[in-house]
Parts: C-alpha cells; structure tokens; sequence
C-alpha cells in the first residue's frame, strides 16, 4: 500500500482514526466539478471519479505534541467527500460535510480552518464481528445516515482503485476567500475482508443532490485504523 511521499512538516494536529467504513459510488465528474474549491478539479481513474461516504471513530485527539483531550478526544465522525487534485499536481479530498457527535470541535473546524463539519447524534456500536454507525443531523429535517457491515478477519489485498480512494496525503479547502492544502501523513492501510448488510444514506444527497446513495456502491472497505498527523495549511495558488 502507497505511503505519503512527503512528510506533512510541522505537525498541528494529532489522532487516531479507528474502525474504519469506507463507502463509494462512481459519478461523472462534470456532475461535481462546480462543488471543488478553486484551483481543484475532480482527480479521476480511468475517468471516473467517486463520492465517499466515510465512517469511523476519532480518538486521541491532541494538538502537536501536546496531551490527548479528555472527553472532546473521541466521537464518531461522517464525512462525505471527493477527490482533487491542483494545479501543482497535489491530489487530496474535498470534504462536503464531516458530522460530529461533539459541538466543540465542530465549532473549532469550522470558525478556524472554514471546513464544513456538522453538529450531529452519532454512535458507533461493534458487536463482535458485526459492526453499526447511525448518525442524525441536529436541526429540523437533518439528514440521517445508518450502517450495517460484518468485519472479518481476513486480510484484503489493494488494487488500483483501493490506492486512488484511500491513499491521499492531504485535503483542499476553501476558508477565508482562499483555497488551502492541509498535508497529512499515516502508515500504510491495513484492509480486511467486509460484507455490507444494510444501509440508508441521506447524508450524500444532502450534500451533492445525487441519488447516487440509492444504488450499490462501487467499493466497500474497512480497516481497523491508524494514527494520522496533520501538518499545517499552506495557500493553494
């Protein structure tokens, strides 16, 4: 599995991201370009590009090299997201929404760093083998999100189209009238064999107004997670 191939430089932020769903539909690239920031346009495979819907759980939060937070250090997070690239060549995500089960670090990411995180009821739930996210946006009518998948223990071996959703090394953003690079750096992903059971998604159409979360997804994966270290944003030209 691909490694970043540069460092993130001086870490701002620290974490670990556990239990991992990765969900994507194939769309047209021209159906999300006008959702890119600018200096972005949809990084595509084959010419296709995808829409992710992403669950897990963040814990061990901490700033640079300071302590874990207590409490405020762990939620489960949902994000929809596509994938960029610039004008340098620098391929990354374009999140739509992130949902978070806790208000103080929806308010900080999205008063500090402009990204679009959402103040949400979510929970994660693992039950053996058997593993459950639902999630509900606070607020009237907030759009709902629920899962079902079974995890096994076998290893999943990569192929191209695993290394394009997952391996990006940072994410583009527009906050402040400008568009930013934040690069991030983990070890390789480690993926195991997953069966999707069940789930219903209003989250992606809330976010791009495609249908697409009412068909199969094109990919299912799951890895039990990483530490991740966050650098700092720099201006995208």
């Amino acid at each position: 599995m691909a490694t970043a191939d540069r460092s993130a430089g001086h870490i701002s932020f620290r974490q670990v991201w556990s239990d991992l769903l990765f969900i994507h539909w194939e769309v047209r690239p021209e159906a999300v370009a006008d959702l890119f920031p600018p200096g972005t346009r949809p990084d595509v495979i084959d010419g296709r590009t995808f829409v992710g819907l992403v669950f897990f759980e963040m814990r061990d939060l901490s700033f640079a090299k300071g302590p874990v937070l207590p409490v405020i250090g762990r939620f489960p997070e949902i994000n929809v997201r596509l994938y960029s690239i610039d004008r340098t060549g620098r391929r990354g995500v374009v999140f739509l929404s992130l949902d978070c089960a806790r208000l103080l670090p929806t308010l900080t990411a999205r008063g500090v760093y402009g990204l679009p995180y959402r103040w949400a009821s979510a929970r994660r739930l693992r039950f053996d083998d058997r593993l459950l996210y639902t999630v509900r946006r606070r607020g009237p009518a907030g759009p709902r999100s629920h899962v079902w998948a079974t995890v096994k223990a076998s290893e999943r071996r990569t192929g191209p189209l695993d290394e394009f959703l997952t391996a990006r090394w940072g994410l583009h953003a527009r906050a402040w009238g400008r568009t930013y690079y934040w690069p991030l750096e983990h070890e390789p992903w480690l993926f195991r064999q997953v069966d999707l059971l069940s789930l219903e998604d209003g989250l992606v159409r809330a976010a791009t107004g495609l249908p697409v979360a009412a068909s199969p997804p094109a990919s299912v994966l799951y890895s039990p997670g990483l530490p991740v270290r966050f650098g700092i944003p720099y201006r995208v030209e």
